[in-house]
């Protein structure tokens, strides 16, 4: 090829060959939806849009040098905002919002974790990089531009036409698309990954000034909706059956209910968990649901200590550590309680060491409060055995009764465990990382067990009500292929996608005798509501979105984080609305599209859903507790 007598400018040529490599990343590597013809053709427009948007800019340069650079830059820059997101894809199946680059701190704790994300095939996302550096230096005089004025306008108004097209087209599609932005890759798909981002860059603006204007006047309306659609002034059955007792509490990292009374290679994967299931002592939640997003395990503490929804965007914990909590710790603190929280690993990780101030936990046993070495760590830390062992002191010399929540490490992604604590083999299928969840599922299900044991031998056990709940999911999207074969289905629906975000919730009580499988809808917005009933503590002027799980008079569905929710009759994801039982799309009636009768059936749930979510995110935007004196209603 001879090189001077190429005649394309180079801003022309980097648009192709970036918007080539972003469409490529789009359509192969990210996991995403494309339900028509215009869908994927919107998604193959916007990554050209988007990178003509950015490399026309360069016709504005007068000097060749600085056109020639800044098209270098761009592309490099470009590059690593798209493989950053498709790393953090590769473990939480979703985008990186603004929120989340303020949690830089969790970084250096990750380790190992990143390494399993990355391929060796991702050295090629780099060659168009590579072209456009090469051909900047080579033959800056034939890449660059001298337009007259009348052409860089020109070249800016093609962009924003282009631009706005591509948003036409994505309204048309999707209408509502930037006022119903629960679900990240309903943008990424309409309007690209860059302007994506930029939108998000201007609801972060937008949200961070919510605080400043907050003057309270809010709460009337978030009042009157949870009393009229939240709270019962009937009491449930086990209304202060736990008076008085300890309150021991099991964040079990990563475990789904997918593996409660399931088998691997001929050997059960959770045994004791199993056991609990018919313990005349223990109530099972067969239907409860993690609510998460992307706080994960920040998000779950968060559920539970407050009955308020997680943020769409971030975690709480990082975005709004210094806010006014009414938490479950500060709660029972009035009661006589004493609260703690057993993890080891360090403060900084997920801003624990500020929020667990505003939430009112009086002591954070972290990592410096054990003995950790290379035989009883491994991957995030503490194995779980020795992390209950080393507990056991630290609960036998507190002030009873007390709150203590245990949160588990081993089960943690990439999920790593030696051969000689492995009791089950691992699992063969596509997905090493679905391969290795069994095992140390398997492991933690253990550390319970021993943990039930030496609470015993400790003579804490009777006088103390246990609950185990998982906190998130811990196999994401990225291996539907491998949970198809497990589960036994031709493919992973959105149906089956929303059933698979239910974890284990137990409630164990010693000597109780009529512990039993609860099959109601619930999830963790429930938890704090429940607890504090069993207590026999009044939530009556509170402000909650939770109901008590063992309580008659609730409301039938749990609302998930990115507007889905799960009902008693139905699952709405993917704007489809599903039969619970069957799993089946309802089908409509005669005369009647499918779109109409999934809206008769599931836009009143829908409705609500959003309403409380909304509602919660006023909360914590405007820091609204401030305004109120939660002591005076007691």
């Amino acid at each position: 090829m001879n090189l001077k007598r190429v005649k394309m400018p180079l801003f022309i040529i980097a648009t192709l060959l970036f918007g080539l490599k972003t469409y490529f990343i789009y359509r192969f590597l990210f996991s995403i939806d494309l339900e028509n013809t215009m869908q994927e053709f919107i998604l193959f427009i916007n990554p050209f849009v988007s990178a003509f948007l950015f490399f026309s800019i360069s016709v504005w340069f007068k000097k060749q040098s600085r056109q020639m650079k800044f098209l270098r830059y761009t592309a490099l820059i470009g590059t690593f905002i798209i493989y950053f997101n498709l790393v953090f894809y590769r473990s939480f199946t979703d985008f990186i919002t603004v929120p989340q680059l303020f949690q830089a701190s969790n970084m250096g704790d990750l380790g190992s974790s990143i390494f399993t994300l990355i391929e060796v095939y991702d050295i090629l996302f780099v060659v168009d990089v590579a072209i456009i550096w090469y051909l900047s230096k080579k033959i800056p005089y034939a890449m660059s531009v001298n337009y007259q004025k009348s052409g860089r306008v020109f070249a800016l108004a093609m962009s924003l036409m282009l631009l706005a097209g591509n948003f036409f087209l994505a309204e048309m599609e999707r209408p509502q698309l930037f006022t119903r932005a629960f679900d990240r890759e309903y943008l990424v798909k309409n309007i690209g990954l860059f302007n994506y981002h930029v939108y998000d860059l201007a609801v972060h603006s937008k949200v961070k000034t919510q605080r400043v204007f907050a003057d309270g006047n809010e709460l009337p309306d978030i009042k009157e909706y949870v009393n009229q659609n939240i709270q019962s002034d009937s009491k449930s059955p086990l209304h202060g059956i736990a008076e008085d007792k300890n309150v021991i509490f099991i964040s079990a990292e990563s475990v789904q209910n997918f593996v409660i009374n399931k088998k691997v290679n001929g050997k059960e994967v959770t045994p004791f968990l199993n056991s609990l299931v018919n313990d005349d002592s223990t109530y099972y939640f067969e239907n409860f649901y993690h609510q998460t997003l992307q706080g994960k395990t920040s998000d779950s503490e968060f559920l539970t200590e407050n009955s308020l929804y997680p943020l769409s965007r971030g975690a709480v914990f990082f975005t709004h550590g210094q806010n006014e909590y009414n938490a479950m710790p500060e709660i029972l603190k009035e009661e006589g309680y004493k609260s703690s929280v057993f993890h080891s690993n360090n403060k900084s990780f997920w801003n624990r060491d500020q929020m667990y101030d505003s939430l009112g936990f009086d002591h954070f046993y972290g990592e410096e409060a054990y003995e950790v070495n290379e035989e009883n760590s491994v991957g995030w830390g503490l194995k779980d055995k020795p992390f209950f062992e080393q507990s056991i002191k630290y609960l036998q010399s507190m002030e009873k009764p007390f709150y203590s929540k245990f949160i588990t490490l081993t089960n943690h992604f990439p999920f790593e465990l030696s051969e000689e604590d492995s009791s089950i083999d691992k699992y063969d299928s596509n997905s090493a990382t679905l391969n290795n969840y069994f095992p140390t599922v398997r492991y933690t299900d253990e550390a319970i067990e021993k943990f039930f044991k030496q609470l015993k031998d400790a003579g804490i056990y009777k006088d103390s009500i246990i609950v185990i709940m998982g906190d998130h999911y811990g196999i994401s999207e990225n291996h539907n292929k491998a949970m198809s074969q497990y589960l036994g289905k031709e493919e992973i629906t959105p149906y089956d996608h929303v059933q698979l975000q239910e974890v284990p919730m137990f409630i164990h009580i010693p000597g109780h005798e009529d512990g039993k499988v609860m099959s109601q809808v619930s999830g963790q917005i429930d938890i704090k509501p429940t607890l504090l009933h069993m207590l026999g503590v009044s939530t009556k002027n509170d402000i909650y979105f939770g109901n008590d799980l063992f309580s008659k008079d609730r409301k039938d569905y749990i609302a998930l984080r990115n507007g889905d929710f799960v009902s008693q009759k139905y699952v709405s994801t993917s704007d489809i609305c599903y039969n619970r039982k069957t799993g089946e799309p309802i089908e409509p009636k005669e005369n009647e599209t499918s779109e109409s009768r999934a809206e008769s059936a599931c836009d009143p749930i829908k409705e609500k859903v959003e309403e409380e979510l909304g509602y919660s995110d006023e909360i914590i935007y405007g820091d609204l507790f401030r305004f109120v004196d939660f002591s005076k209603s007691k």
